[in-house]
């Protein structure tokens, strides 16, 4: 039977890890009988461990974050999580008609937060995403960039320990893209919040993690693991950075070609 997510704190769990996901397989109805999307994956993130999930397109690396976001079930296996996870998508998904700031606001209203606390504890946020006085600005007033730092202060106003992420950069220019990569980094470091990032850039995913899991195409499963041994902060253009991801990129199109998909 399938399991959805189980808030940690319920559980009698003593290896206490911000997500574990067990034996988790998804499928869907199709013509010619079920669409194994992802096959008995297991798979844990430590608290504050960074894990980026890499895999070719379709192999399930968003089916996979959103069963832990919890809005699918699993058709088999558990999800355990610490707390309610936060999720930040490739679409910023801001309020056109509301500010910045309350965008944010709104998450806090949500959390709990009393309305006296919630404009500072916005703008506390927005000093964290590096947006200081950007709380009166409308979406439309912002970058790209700009609003993609707004969604994550919204993300972390949820006060959630584990923050998904699914491909939050993939729509930015590549300047854009590599100054975010660099707060992101400062973000998770300052905060301690464990982060589960699901990207398809190699490259990427080596420059942020402290883990890379290799999915297999369709239907995804676990098909290896690399621990990045390299000090933060990297950039995308470092040289350990550069061969890893040659050695990674092998390995995916190795997967690619193995599962017949180009």
């Amino acid at each position: 039977m399938a399991t959805a997510l189980i808030n940690a704190e319920n559980s009698t769990t003593t290896d206490r890890q911000a997500v574990r996901i067990e034996h988790v397989s998804k499928s869907y109805p199709g013509p010619a009988g079920p669409q194994v999307v992802l096959d008995d994956i297991s798979l844990d993130v430590a608290p504050g461990e960074f894990v980026t999930l890499l895999g070719a397109s379709g192999c399930g690396k968003s089916t996979l974050l959103n069963l832990v976001a919890g809005l699918d079930a699993p058709t088999a296996g558990t999800i355990t999580a610490e707390g309610r996870p936060a999720l930040m998508f490739q679409e910023h998904a801001l309020f056109p008609w509301l500010t910045a700031g309350k965008n944010i606001e709104l998450a806090l209203r949500l959390r709990g937060v009393a309305k006296a606390d919630r404009t500072t504890e916005a703008e506390r946020l927005l000093e964290l995403v590096r947006l200081g006085g950007a709380h009166g600005k409308r979406v439309h007033e912002l970058s790209g960039g700009m609003r993609q730092r707004v969604a994550l202060a919204r993300a972390l106003a949820q006060d959630s320990r584990l923050l998904l992420m699914d491909e939050p950069f993939a729509a930015l220019d590549a300047i854009t893209r590599d100054v975010l990569h660099g707060e992101l980094t400062r973000i998770w470091q300052e905060t301690g919040i464990s982060v589960l990032f699901v990207t398809h850039n190699v490259r990427e995913a080596v420059r942020l993690a402290q883990r890379v899991v290799l999915l297999s195409s369709r239907p995804g499963r676990v098909a290896r693991e690399w621990t990045v041994d390299l000090a933060q902060p990297r950039r995308i253009e470092d040289a350990a950075v550069a061969d890893l991801s040659l050695e990674i990129t092998e390995h995916l199109r190795g997967e690619i070609r193995r599962h017949g998909r180009h």
